[in-house]
């Protein structure tokens, strides 16, 4: 569908880095040490939570643009994060088969924690430096 195809480009955009993977800095990486106690246990809880997506769906950072604070989600099939959740999109992983089976088969896991050595922190922290401005 369209909006399958709009997320698909957006993840495409945002989420691989030509310099990606490592941990964040700046405000996003105080915010997520503040949230998740450290960005170990943050990329723990977003990889058990996405890995665990029943069938196909996406594992997504978000944060509330009322209290600005960051929350895990995740969102079965096509549900859009921001509607259904109130989040506003940073980081998101799809775990639809054809993002991970040609080259990892059914190994979902090792599939998710490959993602982190191409997240474009960059292009996430300026999103959520957009949200605080807000």
């Amino acid at each position: 569908t369209c909006r399958r195809r709009r997320r698909k480009q957006w993840y495409q955009r945002r989420v691989r880095g030509p310099n990606g993977g490592g941990a964040p800095s700046g405000v996003l990486g105080d915010a997520i040490t503040s949230t998740f106690s450290s960005f170990d246990k943050f990329k723990a809880e977003l990889s058990a939570l996405t890995v665990g997506v029943q069938g196909s769906g996406w594992g997504w950072l978000g944060v509330d643009p009322t209290t600005k604070r960051l929350a895990i989600a995740k969102c079965a099939n096509q549900d859009p994060l921001l509607p259904t959740t109130g989040l506003v999109p940073l980081l998101g992983i799809d775990v639809w088969e054809h993002a991970y089976y040609l080259q990892y088969k059914n190994v979902r896991p090792q599939y998710v924690a490959k993602i982190w050595d191409i997240v474009n922190w960059k292009d996430i922290q300026q999103r959520y430096e957009a949200v605080l401005r807000q």
